[in-house]
This record gives C-alpha cells, structure tokens and sequence, in this order.
C-alpha cells in the first residue's frame, strides 16, 4: 500500500515568499512589490474566491483560496522584512481575536440566538476600540473607509438598524427609490449638472443597497449574476450577428434590441 504523502505546511509557503523576496537570488517583480502594488491583488483574489463559491467550483475554490493566502504571506514578509511583524504574529492576533470574541465558546457567556451574537460582536468590538483609544462613540464606528463603497452603504445601514433607525419593511424603501429616480429625473430636466447628478444618483445607489438588504439578497452576488447574464446575453447577439453575416456594430440599435430579444427567449427556452 502506497502511503499518502504529507502535505506540504505553512511553512513550505513562507519559505517559497522567503526566497521570492530575496534581494540577491530572487524573483525581480516580488522583490520590487510594496503593500500598496500588492493590495490590488489582495481585493481581486478575494473576489475570484466570491466567484468560485458563487459557481459552486470546489477545485476552483481550492486554488483561489490558495491565492488568498499567498496574499497573507506576502504581505507579512514584507512587514518582518520592515521589522513590524511576522506571520506567526498575524496567527496569534486572529486566534487571540476569535477566543475574545467567541466567550460562549471559549468562556462561560451565553448567547441564546446568532442575532445576539451578531450584537455581542459588536459590542465586543466597540470595547476593543475604546481600549486602542478610539473616541468615536458613533454606532456607525468601525466601519472600514477601505470598502467596496456599495459595502460600506451595507455596512452603514445595518449599523444603523441596530439603534432603530431603519424601515419596519420594505414597502417605504420602494417609495424611496421611486422618490430618488424621481429626483434624478428632475436634474435631467435641469439640465444635467455633473455635482448634482453625482448626488442623486449616489442616492438611488445607497437605495438600492437598502432594498437589496431588506429583501435579503447578497449585494454582491445579485451584481455578479447581473453581469453574467449581461455578459452572456451580449455574446450571444455578437455570435447571431456573426451568424447573420455581419459584426454587431454594423446592426442598427433596432436590429441590436431584436438580437438581444432572440438572446432572452433563448435562455427561457
């Protein structure tokens, strides 16, 4: 019987960063990396991971993940070669955050619902700043500037709902939008200004979020299935068109909108 070979460790991947990162022998593009060239990739790998699960593709989950982590490790080896910290740091600190945060699991507290768990997080939270020295008493404290901004409306409004400050149910959120498109309209009529129209539309955005959020539908993936279907519909019109002897761009918008309905009635097929 063949044994089942070990698994490489963690430490397999810290050396591979190591020797990536070495001035003398290593690979010139990770060497020359900083925390801000490598954050890009850091957000972009963690949305490849959203894809992943999103399309239900374990294998593909498995080596997205993988990328992930790579992004933790470079950056931690950039921060032990500046002297702030190493990874081994960054595992103590999310381990000693999980244990003080999870008193019911790791202590004697009791949460009787995930929803006053959700609460005592946040309360929990709202101690740790206040032990940093962090004044701001706001609820809406501790939401990150750093967000996707469609996830910092989501972030905002939930916070906000904690302290009451939210529609009893979705019925006044429609009336909302419908008040927010009207108010864009009237600065269409106005003549456009580019600052006013930043405002309005702005708002039909954080609207947006707010219903998405009351209908409990996941921002992100409703925009991600959006765009797919976009997507695939448009190729689609492109492969027709082609069928048809001619580029897309030659079709009127006429011919175009007829495609994009061939496209649709397809799909409900």
């Amino acid at each position: 019987m063949t044994p089942t070979p070990t698994p490489p460790s963690i430490d397999a991947l810290l050396d591979i960063m190591a020797r990536l990162r070495d001035r003398e022998r290593g690979c010139p593009w990770d060497v020359e990396q900083t925390f801000e060239t490598i954050a890009p990739y850091t957000i972009e790998e963690a949305y490849e991971v959203a894809d992943a699960i999103d399309r239900r593709d374990h294998a593909d989950l498995r080596d997205e993940l993988g990328d992930l982590l790579l992004q933790v490790v470079f950056h931690a080896r950039m921060a032990e070669e500046a002297g702030h910290f190493a990874f081994g740091d960054v595992v103590a600190s999310i381990c000693d955050k999980m244990v003080r945060r999870h008193p019911h699991v790791f202590a004697d507290a009791r949460v009787e619902s995930a929803a006053a768990q959700t609460a005592n997080w946040e309360a929990l939270k709202a101690d740790e700043r206040a032990a940093k020295g962090e004044a701001d008493a706001s609820a809406l404290a501790g939401v990150s500037r750093g967000l996707p901004e469609w996830q910092r409306a989501l972030k905002l409004q939930k916070k906000a709902a904690r302290v009451g400050f939210d529609w009893p149910d979705v019925g006044p959120v429609f009336d909302k939008l419908h008040e927010e498109i009207d108010e864009v309209r009237a600065e269409f009529a106005a003549g456009a200004d580019p600052a006013r129209l930043t405002d309005e539309i702005g708002d039909v955005l954080f609207v947006c979020v707010n219903l998405a959020r009351h209908a409990q539908v996941d921002v992100s993936q409703a925009l991600r299935h959006a765009n797919a279907k976009f997507e695939r519909r448009f190729r689609r019109m492109e492969a027709l068109a082609a069928e048809a002897g001619s580029g897309l761009a030659q079709q009127s918008l006429a011919e175009q909108d007829a495609l994009w309905d061939r496209a649709k009635a397809e799909e409900s097929r």
